[in-house]
């Protein structure tokens, strides 16, 4: 029976490897369909072994940065598969855009995504010595919580924080209690409950689903920075969202949460066809814009 039940468990994660492969190669596949601007300018650095890329408009004011975390379930997504999200937002706001390439579960879970992004951020406001006021974290699904995530961790670091935090159909409850999770499954045609449980578990490993450094939902939201949230009333993470903007007014942060009608799960990410998607972009700018110091 130990050889049987050793058996089934190599089985198992062959089928997770073969799954986290397949999602992986068909969200990058997604970002073949859109070509980047001629007047884009993409600079790859590395520090400790994490890669990442300055993102340049001719808009972009070189003093203001967006430091922008992807999507992907904390399984996938990469600089590739954001790169085009991340210059309209940088284009639209006026910024240089650094979008980090954190690294990701099964291979690397939690902490790993959460302590790359500090090191990204120490690395800003250290190295390159920018002020923490010309700083903004933006980010989208899995990224959007992780922009959280970090807001926390820096305040309980003591490191100043940035000026202000921009999510995306954030998901900030990984333990998956949001009434959405249910009521919307019919109507989302993005997101599936099945897929978001098979990342949650990936990412979380043994770690308790609460911790607020995995489900910002959960933290003290005290001290944070002004947020604008985005997300769409057809997706089953719209909870995650208004249970996190209606927190975050209880603890006195300056919050603005605009829900889209009809709209799916990070649908900025196609504003290349729908004009939504444009017109949300740009109402991020504008926030961006006056947020800056």
């Amino acid at each position: 029976m130990r050889r049987v039940l050793k058996f089934l468990e190599k089985r198992n994660e062959l089928e997770v490897k073969q799954k986290v492969a397949e999602s992986r190669e068909s969200l990058e596949s997604l970002a073949t369909l859109v070509e980047l601007p001629d007047d884009v300018e993409l600079n790859h650095i590395e520090i400790n072994g994490i890669k990442a890329v300055w993102i340049d408009t001719p808009q972009s004011n070189s003093e203001n940065i967006i430091l922008y975390l992807h999507g992907g379930g904390y399984m996938e997504g990469s600089l590739t598969t954001h790169q085009d999200l991340a210059m309209r937002i940088g284009r639209a706001s006026k910024a240089r855009v650094l979008l980090i390439d954190y690294r990701l579960a099964p291979e690397k879970p939690f902490p790993a995504a959460l302590n790359d992004t500090i090191s990204w951020y120490e690395w800003l406001i250290g190295s390159q010595k920018i002020p923490s006021s010309n700083i903004i974290l933006a980010g989208d699904s899995a990224g959007g919580g992780l922009v959280l995530a970090t807001l926390l961790k820096l305040k309980q670091l003591e490191i100043q924080l940035p000026s202000a935090a921009i999510c995306l159909s954030p998901w900030t409850d990984l333990a998956m209690e949001g009434e959405s999770i249910k009521t919307k499954a019919d109507i989302d045609k993005f997101l599936k409950i099945w897929d978001l449980f098979f990342m949650a578990s990936l990412y979380i490993q043994d770690n308790d689903p609460k911790n607020p450094f995995i489900s910002p939902l959960y933290g003290d939201l005290g001290g944070l920075p002004p947020l604008l949230i985005h997300v769409g009333n057809s997706e089953i993470l719209l909870d995650d969202s208004v249970r996190l903007a209606k927190k975050a007014e209880k603890a006195g942060i300056e919050v603005e949460l605009s829900i889209w009608e009809d709209m799916i799960h990070v649908f900025q990410a196609f504003a290349d066809w729908a004009p939504e998607g444009k017109e949300a972009i740009d109402k991020i700018g504008q926030f961006a814009q006056s947020h800056f110091k």
